[in-house]
């Protein structure tokens, strides 16, 4: 049928359809672009999974036309460019903050950063066309699910990983509903975004064969997936916990002058206690070192100093913190603590910091430690700095000693407290990197300073803290310096939380950890076992359709 054949009145969708095809093939680059930021709109805050997901089904569909590998990896690439940089337009906000940089280069380093990040959608593209070219749509779109769940489990961990957001965000539901992230327990984040592919791939086939009733009743199943709240709310530890939100911009955490008023604003939240209960307080708010053995020149750089020596006093700091929290009370914070000539690289003397979480006990000794692992790019290091360095950019973080990072996932044994597993900021996006599997927790720690980060950064934030929740089955605790603190328990549902912009504190019982999950004990193995099987199904189903046909 060609435009001519049409009858305007009857047939106008047909025909805007038609011309819409006709321009896909014209700019199929600028098509792709457009159906990726789209499909970022399926994120956190707009949450328009309702537009998100079309706008996924009409790229695999238009992917499937592509008539080389060239064009193939050319729609990818340009899908995963666009889409990225929406989604990722939060980082350029941080720079905003950094005096020693004009804003512009913000806005620059996005999508310099998403030039690469678009390489693993384009090669997921490339693979689905090599592979199902010839196949139907929906064995198609089941190879193209295989390998964006093998390229973004790859992301995550090469080149030190990225995978800000998965895919398979959109399709978590409100606040209190799983949506579809319901089945991370068995399927993991990496396999959840090739599920959304996969229902992108089934949409397309239902409006292929014209089936109006079942796409009507497809978008219905998806709706109510979305939308129906978990009804139930599970069961909590006997732990008491004080989660505080002191409300420290990102304009005043780095003011000397205003250190004394933050930290009585932490005390004033934290307030005193008579029941047993364990403190949280957020990353970037305590500026003082805290642990022994550093030369006297850092410490002489303390706001707080020992009445009686005049001194910057790491002891007496702690001390006075112990006195805030009370005589029943531990205290998980962010700290940054340093090492002194302790780079294998180093010369002697070198200095080199922890971004650190320490438990503080009520004579203001240092308990616990944990050091961060997962390095923010452009934060705490920059990355392709060879690069980006000679252009005039450098890391967000105040002061210039390097970081390191740390282990990786460690639990802290709190006595009566539980078992914590702690993730610092963003490290709590890392699928399958955030518990230590020997030694499960009972709940994780997600400290953050989410104040760089717009408004775009932290609802997205919260968001995948709750996918690690549902997927471990473990309770989050998230508190941030100026928002979104929350309570999420292990089925992903916000129970308690403080908004942005707000100086507040929440009290109440630790919810209760679940029995490990399949991911929990299988880890990220589980979503490659499903792109595994979906390839397989990809590969098998024109097969046997042509075998069905030969035999009929």
């Amino acid at each position: 049928m060609t435009e001519d054949m049409l009858d305007p009145d009857r047939y106008w969708f047909a025909k805007s359809a038609i011309r819409v095809a006709k321009f896909a093939r014209k700019f199929p680059g600028l098509t792709s672009a457009f159906l990726g930021l789209v499909a970022a709109c399926g994120y956190p805050p707009l949450h328009g999974w309702w537009i998100a997901l079309p706008a996924l089904a009409l790229f695999v569909a238009h992917l499937r036309t592509a008539q080389s590998a060239r064009g193939a990896l050319w729609r990818g690439w340009m899908f995963g460019l666009a889409h990225l940089t929406l989604a990722n337009n939060w980082i350029a906000t941080a720079f905003t903050y950094q005096a020693k940089m004009p804003e512009l280069l913000g806005w620059a380093a996005v999508p310099l950063l998403c030039l690469y990040l678009a390489i693993y959608p384009g090669l997921a593209a490339l693979a689905a066309h090599l592979v199902s070219r010839r196949a139907g749509p929906f064995a198609f779109g089941a190879v193209f699910a295989a390998a964006w769940i093998v390229t973004e489990w790859v992301r995550s961990w090469a080149f030190t990983g990225y995978p800000w957001p998965p895919l398979g965000l959109m399709l978590l539901g409100g606040w209190h509903a799983q949506g579809f992230a319901a089945l991370l327990p068995v399927l993991g984040t990496y396999a959840l975004s090739g599920l959304a592919i996969l229902l992108a791939t089934i949409a397309v086939v239902l409006i292929m064969e014209r089936r109006i009733v079942l796409s009507a009743g497809f978008a219905a199943i998806v709706a109510a997936f979305m939308l129906i709240p978990t009804a139930k709310e599970g069961r909590n530890s006997d732990v008491r916990y004080t989660l505080v939100q002191p409300l420290i911009t990102q304009d005043e955490i780095n003011d000397g002058s205003k250190f004394e008023a933050q930290f009585q604003r932490l005390a004033s939240l934290t307030g005193p206690s008579e029941v047993s209960r364990i403190v949280f307080w957020p990353e970037g708010t305590i500026p003082d070192y805290l642990e022994e053995g550093y030369p006297q020149r850092y410490y002489d750089r303390m706001t707080v100093r020992n009445p009686a020596t005049g001194l910057g006093d790491p002891q007496f700091a702690r001390e006075r913190i112990g006195q805030v929290i009370g005589d029943q009370s531990v205290l998980l914070t962010g700290v940054v603590n340093l090492d002194i000539g302790t780079r294998d690289d180093s010369v002697l003397g070198a200095i080199t910091a922890r971004n650190s979480v320490v438990g503080i006990n009520p004579s203001g000794d240092l308990t616990h430690h944990y050091a961060k692992a997962h390095l923010v790019p452009y934060g705490e290091y920059l990355p392709m700095e060879w690069a980006l360095g000679y252009l005039g950019l450098s890391r967000l973080s105040a002061g210039s000693i390097p970081y390191d990072p740390g282990p990786g996932p460690q639990t802290l044994d709190i006595g009566e407290y539980g078992k914590a597993g702690v993730q610092i900021c963003y490290e709590i996006v890392f699928s399958g990197q955030v518990v230590d599997q020997s030694n499960r927790p009972d709940y994780l720690f997600n400290p953050s300073n989410d104040g760089w980060f717009g408004t775009w950064g932290p609802p997205q934030h919260l968001a995948q803290a709750r996918m690690r929740a549902i997927e471990e089955g473990l309770p989050v605790l998230r508190s941030t310096t100026t928002g979104i603190s929350a309570v999420i328990d292990a089925d992903g549902i916000v129970r308690a939380h403080i908004p942005t912009g707000l100086a507040d504190s929440r009290e109440g019982l630790i919810p209760a950890a679940k029995p490990p999950t399949l991911f929990a004990r299988f880890g990220n193995s589980l979503p490659l076992a499903w792109a595994t099987l979906l390839a397989l199904l990809g590969l098998g189903l024109p097969r046997l359709l042509a075998l069905r046909a030969s035999r009929s």
